[in-house]
């Protein structure tokens, strides 16, 4: 292979890691000169109503306690406001706060602040209580299958007019890489991503994999398709994925800027709609190829990815297995009930004068993981952390909650909206053993 060519391969195979890293498993936040260590006094950061909590916060610079840092705290259910808060010296560098306990299931957290040199260094920690017994506040609407049912059925009708481009400069000596281009929803409309396929003559198992967030480019899995499997890997906004950067960046300061609220009044002009059969959509192309090997289908994702696995397999019976990490959309009407409601925080307090309308929220429960994880029939699996501000606990746990299919839950207390590589490995080790039968 010509020395520019192995440069190549190498280099979209780096591209393709660090996408998954960035995109589907948010990366582990950079390091700072001084951390603000906040942890609560059960190990597993888990309580029982009525249980009191300390949390305490440690200053520390060069892994040594700092003296005299100014400190201030505030504690309070997450994203509420808080119930307490101080601001005092900390001349031996640390401090054990009484933060006292809540009477039902759900999360108190504890933020902490250090002033050092006019900076700011910010820590947090979240007691869980009883989150295993958490429940939604979205309603069900009634004929939330049959509106579905028909929206799915109204998608069979489109023609797929699938278009394949390969991209030479990013295939390797095992592995074909496509731009593919379908038709979605509706006739003129286009579904974009990147089609990773084994070059060995054969049958594979294929992995649907789903977008968090935002508007970028995408660079294809191929790491899994090198170990055999089929990858299609997705963008959700009607564009192709693979212009330069700018492009996107572009769009999501301007034209699709606050995408998830547009036509939130109706749910049938909703934004998502089109997202939702879209992944339906994916799934047919990857049906149609003739190296699938026409039964082990996986789909996984993180924030809106998460989201998306998990209301793609209950869609879709051809999926078989799922992960999520921390799914966004769900329980998006929590704060209508006092408490903590999914991302993209469509009626919290800075948005009800805009959003809390009787349709929108009618709207919302349409489209809220709550209702597709009630419908889940195949086995997933599932991570998240308690310190996630964009993805609250309270809300992921709400949808994990009324999951009747099997089900496992890899928490990682202290982690935010990211993951540890741990994390990463363990969802995908079990994704692709149960794809292949292990």
């Amino acid at each position: 292979m010509p020395a520019i060519l192995r440069f190549s391969v190498r280099s979209f195979l780096l591209l393709s890691a660090l996408w998954f890293v960035v995109h589907v498993v948010q990366a582990q936040p950079s390091e700072q000169l001084i951390k603000v260590v906040v942890a609560p006094d059960h190990t597993d950061w888990t309580y029982k109503p009525g249980e009191k909590v300390k949390f305490s916060i440690t200053v520390l610079q060069s892994g040594n306690v700092l003296k005299n840092a100014v400190l201030k705290y505030e504690i309070g259910p997450e994203k509420m406001d808080p119930t307490k808060k101080d601001s005092l010296n900390l001349p031996g560098g640390t401090l054990t706060v009484d933060a006292g306990t809540m009477k039902t299931p759900g999360f108190l957290r504890c933020i902490a602040t250090a002033i050092v040199n006019g900076k700011s260094y910010r820590g947090l920690a979240t007691a869980a209580f009883n989150p295993l017994q958490i429940e939604p506040t979205v309603a069900n609407p009634a004929d939330f299958n049959n509106y579905w049912n028909q929206a799915k059925a109204e998608l069979a009708t489109v023609p797929m007019d699938a278009r394949m481009t390969l991209m030479p400069e990013r295939c390797t000596e095992n592995v074909n890489v496509y731009h593919v281009s379908l038709q979605n929803y509706r006739m003129g409309t286009r579904l974009y991503g990147i089609l990773c396929v084994p070059k060995k003559e054969g049958k594979y198992p294929a992995i649907l994999q789903v977008p968090g967030a935002g508007i970028r480019p995408y660079y294809g899995d191929i790491n899994n398709a090198e170990k055999g499997f089929i990858t299609f890997q997705i963008g959700i906004h009607g564009i192709p994925v693979n212009m330069e950067a700018p492009v996107y960046n572009n769009l999501m300061a301007g034209a699709l800027a606050g995408y998830w609220n547009y036509n939130l009044d109706d749910k049938d002009r909703y934004y998502y709609k089109r997202v939702y059969l879209g992944c339906v959509r994916a799934n047919d192309f990857i049906t149609s190829l003739p190296q699938y090997d026409g039964v082990n289908l996986g789909v996984t994702g993180g924030s809106q990815g998460g989201a998306l696995s998990i209301i793609t397999a209950a869609l879709d019976p051809r999926v078989k297995y799922l992960s999520s990490y921390y799914p966004a959309l769900s329980d998006v009407t929590g704060y209508l009930k006092g408490r903590a409601g999914g991302w993209p925080h469509l009626f919290d307090k800075n948005n009800l004068a805009f959003n809390n309308t009787k349709e929108k929220i009618n709207t919302a429960s349409y489209y809220d993981v709550v209702n597709f994880a009630r419908q889940l029939k195949v086995p997933g699996i599932y991570s998240m952390g308690f310190n996630d501000e964009v993805c609250p606990p309270t809300s992921m746990y709400a949808s994990y909650n009324v999951i009747t299919a099997p089900k496992e839950l890899f928490i990682v207390p202290e982690t935010g909206h990211w993951t540890f590589p741990e994390q990463n490995e363990k969802l995908t080790n079990w994704l692709t053993a149960k794809l292949k039968g292990e």
